[in-house]
């Protein structure tokens, strides 16, 4: 006779959900064949439930980033990964399934943690580079992650749960994240936007004065809370020696990044902070000095200084263009920007940045 299995995360995920909704029986989607015999879906389980507040919606939950059955991993104080995701989606009248594209979105996002290690923590954001539903017509190309408004973290036989909304978001509002925060970014939308909820059909927010004024304050007030950013065009060459002296450094930037990395000198260096950009092969730190110089460490690292004059230069003539950027600040360095090319699934080119 074999022992029962326990389900003890899973009943506490539920018992959450009990709470909103009482006795409703949700959609729930489950996983034909488990991940650990090698099926395709990582999560256990999604479910969504029929909300009314604010507007009809479906809120939907994940069973599978944290553990479900027995504990397995040696953290004590977390369940598995520590959280699981939710996400809110208009619902029709006569709706009575949730979109499929969401469900897929949402074991993506489990194939992306099971494989990469890497977790989802409130304040984080995913550039999806295209529509996050795809073959839609939406200008919602990113995600952020934030609490859950409904759903406090929860303490489970397991461990630690917290319930991390998934938030749809535009190519502009990332941005303003990125060079401001999540936090205060979703904060300034949250009027448009009540509980969070992801409307495929909206536009984007920082169109709206009073948001971009927002913005733009809490930038100059906060400086930017992103002290790390992965440029996937990153390139370093060091200056070599030559006979009448040593030629420039060059310092490569893809142009989708160019922008960014701009905006985020003035909330970073100018705030006393350093900045990490992290290519395939190398890693750049860009940090607050007296003066603009230059050192190599190991293993492909960089670490630039860069004193005013240079962090101002830098921060109005990068720009999403390709071409040379000559510094008149700091003469041992030069900065390539690169061309970009946005490509679909498939690998197919669908546009070109610069």
């Amino acid at each position: 006779m074999s022992e029962e299995v326990q389900s003890h995360g899973w009943d506490a995920i539920e018992q959450s959900m009990s709470k909103l909704y009482g006795v409703q029986e949700p959609k729930h989607y489950g996983t034909l064949i488990p991940y650990m015999l090698g099926g395709r879906d990582p999560l256990d389980g999604i479910s969504a439930y029929k909300a009314e507040r604010p507007f009809p919606h479906w809120h939907i939950v994940t069973f599978g980033f944290s553990e479900l059955y027995e504990k397995e991993s040696a953290d004590t104080e977390s369940s598995g990964y520590g959280f699981e995701l939710t996400f809110r989606l208009p619902r029709g009248e006569d709706e009575e399934e949730p979109p499929g594209w969401a469900l897929n979105l949402l074991q993506n996002m489990g194939r992306y943690v099971f494989k990469s290690g890497n977790v989802f923590r409130t304040g984080d954001y995913l550039d999806a580079n295209g529509p996050i539903c795809l073959n839609a017509d939406t200008k919602l190309t990113a995600l952020a992650f934030i609490e859950d408004p409904e759903l406090p973290p929860i303490d489970t036989p397991n461990g630690h749960v917290e319930f991390i909304q998934m938030v749809g978001i535009t190519g502009c509002e990332l941005e303003a994240m990125q060079t401001w925060n999540t936090r205060g970014m979703l904060k300034a939308c949250e009027e448009h936007m009540p509980h969070y909820i992801t409307d495929l059909s909206r536009e984007s927010f920082v169109e709206k004065p009073e948001i971009a004024e927002a913005v733009q304050k809490g930038m100059e007030r906060d400086g930017s809370s992103t002290g790390f950013l992965y440029v996937d065009q990153l390139g370093w060459e060091p200056g070599k020696k030559r006979l009448l002296g040593k030629s420039q450094a060059v310092l490569r930037l893809g142009a989708k990044q160019a922008e960014v990395v701009a905006k985020l000198l003035t909330g970073r260096i100018r705030k006393g902070k350093s900045l990490s950009l992290s290519g395939p092969d190398t890693l750049v730190v860009l940090k607050p000095g007296e003066q603009s110089v230059w050192e190599e460490g190991e293993k492909g690292e960089v670490h630039i200084y860069l004193d005013e004059a240079c962090t101002s230069e830098l921060s109005q003539r990068l720009q999403p263009k390709e071409g040379i950027v000559q510094l008149l600040a700091c003469k041992s360095l030069t900065v390539q920007i690169l061309k970009t090319y946005i490509k679909d699934q498939d690998g197919n080119v669908v546009s070109t940045i610069g």
